[in-house]
């Protein structure tokens, strides 16, 4: 027919192929940058690591009784602990570029300890703040009993054998998707602030560098850099301005570049050390829920190693911590994860991993290095602490984006034409968003969770638990993946376990050596298996 359109090509009717790696990552996570290139690169996973760093001792020290003071102490200690973690997890751990952080999964059964009774008749608020977190204290160095059990018995090796790629998206997914309520919410309580950073960020990563058509990839290599600088620049003039003046206190509070209290509050030289804060006390029924958000952090942070793998353009992890007995050690309020917060604190920086396409380890090591050194000189970290809390939101609607993406390469493994595919994810990401949506509008109604029996340290079990979106939804779709009909020849291959059978063992894959082997020989001690 005259004017019809030719036939397509053949090469354009094939589907993309199916990538063990990440193609098109300028570093990754074995061949680091140059090393002036590295140390900025480094310097801006740390800047984007002190949102969580410093929201999270702002919203519990003062529920302790503590004042600027503490709070800028509890934020020097958690980023000295921050570094110290991340480097034994770059060096001794899974050996990815991942940052370990304060985890979110930790503030209900701190508030938990907060609100024990056993508090309320010390009148003092320094005496009770520093009672307070000798019980944190004492929690958090139980529970972390559960995770090193858990990681040298292997228990946790032979569990993560079974993940699939499809029981693994919903659980990657929600790690970032399930972060929501961290974006934009915190970016409207100042949007003349948060809603700049945004348009900043996406401007200089995805349309600057197109347009510049630069040799070096400056623009979206330090997108994050730029964006931060120039906002805080124009909140600070906003500041001194007045433009605040006659504001509510809670838009001051968000607005300001002068409200933090933490570089009045931080001593000029301080080294954070273990039972600063006084021996630790120990309470049972606290320390059984502390273990719960333990595991559930350690739930969460399987599915941000997940994306952080990804992201490194490295072969999945081979199944193979002391983190939080460290933050029990030196008090910190709360434990650690990985990312990622709930795998918060290392979700952001995986989705820098992705917005810079660097995955060195080397350079996480390098903003370990700035955790150490800025919560040694608190001025100084508490200048860089003190940027608003919105600018920080602004950069989780991008990173948060970038890792619930991640979870969703997955599917590239699995068969989306199969029933059982689309019943799985479907209902696993449903119930992972809905069961913790319930857990938290009751809490925020009724001041406690569904759970709300005698035993408190039950309710705060049950709680914790079901209140995680990934942790809800990375267990529905692996008890439904591990149970309906897995055996079937068809089944396998449509939940892709078959593209992932080589790497449920170290020694599986041949790249699993260059990618996660500890280095100085130690695998001729500990060997993988």
């Amino acid at each position: 027919m005259a004017g019809a359109a030719p036939p397509p090509k053949q090469d354009e009717l094939v589907p993309h192929p199916v990538k063990d790696q990440l193609p098109n990552v300028s570093f990754c996570i074995t061949s680091p940058p140059p090393w002036p290139e590295a140390i900025l690169l480094g310097f801006q996973h740390y800047l984007v690591m002190l949102g969580t760093t410093v929201i999270i001792p702002t919203a519990l020290v003062p529920q302790m009784g503590g004042g600027n003071d503490e709070k800028a102490r509890v934020v020097q200690t958690l980023l000295f602990v921050a570094g110290i973690n991340t480097l034994f997890q770059t060096y001794f751990g899974t050996r990815l570029p991942a940052v370990i952080g304060g985890s979110y999964t930790f503030v209900m059964p701190t508030i938990s300890i907060i609100l024990a009774g056993r508090y309320s008749d010390i009148i003092d608020p320094h005496e009770k703040f520093l009672h307070i977190m000798r019980g944190t204290q004492g929690a958090l160095i139980v529970a972390s009993t559960l995770q090193i059990i858990i990681g040298f018995s292997g228990l946790w090796r032979n569990v993560t054998r079974f993940l699939s790629p499809l029981s693994a998206v919903p659980l990657v997914a929600l790690a970032g998707f399930g972060l929501y309520e961290l974006g934009f919410p915190g970016v409207a309580k100042c949007v003349e602030i948060g809603l700049p950073v945004i348009i900043l960020l996406v401007m200089f990563s995805q349309y600057i560098p197109h347009a510049v058509n630069s040799e070096r990839p400056v623009f979206d290599r330090f997108a994050v850099m730029f964006s931060i600088v120039i906002v805080w620049i124009y909140a600070y003039f906003l500041t001194i301005g007045g433009a605040y003046r006659h504001s509510s206190p809670k838009t001051q509070f968000h607005c300001r570049t002068d409200r933090s209290g933490l570089v009045g509050g931080a001593p000029w030289i301080r080294v954070p050390y273990p039972f600063q804060w006084g021996a630790p006390t120990f309470d049972a029924g606290e320390a059984f829920a502390m273990m719960a958000a333990s595991f559930v952090a350690l739930v969460e942070s399987t599915g941000t190693y997940m994306a952080v793998a990804r992201y490194a353009s490295a072969t999945p992890i081979p199944p193979s911590g002391i983190a939080i007995l460290l933050d029990g050690l030196f008090g910190t309020s709360i434990g650690s994860s990985v990312s990622v917060y709930r795998v918060m604190f290392c979700s952001e920086n995986a989705g820098l991993l992705a917005l810079t396409r660097v995955g060195s380890r080397r350079v996480v090591q390098i903003s370990a290095g700035f955790m150490i050194f800025f919560s040694i000189l608190g001025k100084f970290g508490a200048v860089f602490a003190s940027i608003p809390a919105p600018i920080f939101a602004a950069l989780y609607c991008l990173f948060y984006a970038y890792v619930g993406a991640a979870g969703l390469s997955f599917l590239q493994f699995c068969n989306l034409n199969s029933f059982r595919t689309k019943f799985i994810l479907g209902f696993s990401v449903f119930m992972g968003l809905s069961v913790p949506q319930y857990f938290n509008e009751y809490t925020s109604v009724a001041g406690y969770g569904p759970v709300h029996t005698g035993a408190r340290w039950f309710n705060d079990i049950i709680n914790v638990i079901f209140s995680s979106k990934p942790f809800v939804a990375g267990f529905v779709a692996f008890f439904l993946d591990n149970t309906l009909h897995r055996h079937d020849n068809t089944v396998r291959k449509d939940r892709g376990s078959h593209w992932w059978q080589k790497f449920r063992s170290f020694k599986g894959d041949a790249r699993n050596e260059e990618f996660y082997a500890l280095p100085y020989n130690l695998n001729k001690f500990f060997p993988s298996v």
